[in-house]
This record gives structure tokens, sequence and C-alpha cells, in this order.
């Protein structure tokens, strides 16, 4: 049995493309902030979402799994915030969302759009897709705000 030792991460030579230096990541997202109002739940999933976009200098990739992943913790609160959601899928939601007046039209048409990606990615419709850093960091401080605005709409 051969031990296949992993190397030490490398930045991605696209990760040069929009950044200088890993301690730039940071400032990429130091405004996507978690707060005490969102269950633990979704606050977990965010935070992972942000890890994924800052680690996405050493794998430029992630910064598609961090889109994927934001959309989880919109999806989770989303089921909380829907009475009666049940099983519906996103898509579902997302009406619901709209038609309920917890979501506005631009917040379904971001959701819609990345639900879109995620199902083209998770039913093997696309099989490889990169998301560059530039393109995710937007969509994940939507995920992030849109999460915000419903978490402080449902305790206020």
């Amino acid at each position: 049995m051969t031990t296949q030792r992993l190397p030490f991460p490398v930045p991605d030579e696209r990760a040069h493309l929009f950044v200088d230096s890993y301690a730039d990541m940071h400032d990429l997202v130091e405004d996507l902030v978690v707060p005490d109002s969102v269950p633990e739940a979704a606050a977990t999933v965010l935070r992972t979402a942000r890890e994924l976009l800052r680690q996405s200098y050493y794998c430029y990739e992630f910064s598609t799994v961090a889109v994927m992943h934001s959309l989880i913790a919109v999806e989770i609160v989303l089921r909380d915030r829907i009475p009666e959601a049940g099983k519906k899928p996103l898509h579902g939601l997302i009406k619901q969302g709209v038609a309920d007046g917890i979501l506005t039209a631009r917040q379904a048409e971001y959701l819609d759009y990345g639900r879109q990606i995620r199902n083209g990615m998770a039913h093997g419709q696309t099989t490889h897709a990169v998301m560059p850093p530039a393109m995710a960091v937007p969509m994940v401080t939507t995920s992030f705000a849109i999460v915000s605005e419903l978490c402080a709409a449902s305790t206020g």
C-alpha cells in the first residue's frame, strides 16, 4: 500500500487575476458577517461559504462551491419563514416568498439564477463550472443580505 502525501496548498495561478496575496482574500469577505439573528443551521452554512471564498485563492473552483453553499442558507431560512413550506423545491419557495411579500422581485431573480446554476451542477447538466471570485463574491454577498433581512424581519 502506497501512501500519497498531499502537497501543501499553493496559490492557484488564476488567483492572481483578482488579488495579489492571500491576505487580500480577507478584504474580499470581511463584510460578510453573520448577524446574531440568523439561526445556527443557516449561520454555519454562511460561514462555510465565506471561508470557501477565502480558500478559492488556493482552489479557484471553491468560489463556485461558495455560491452553491450560500444558497443552502437562503433555502434554510425560507423554509423557516414560509408557512407550510414542506418539501417544496427551492423554485417553489422563491415563488411563495414573492407571493407572501418576504422576497422582492430582484431577490427572487437572483435566487432563481443561482438555483439554475446549482441545479445544473447537481443534476449533471453542468459538469464543470468555474465562477470567478469577482462574480462569486457579489452572489454570496447577496445570499448573506437576503438571509440577514429575512431573519431581521422575523425577529422584528
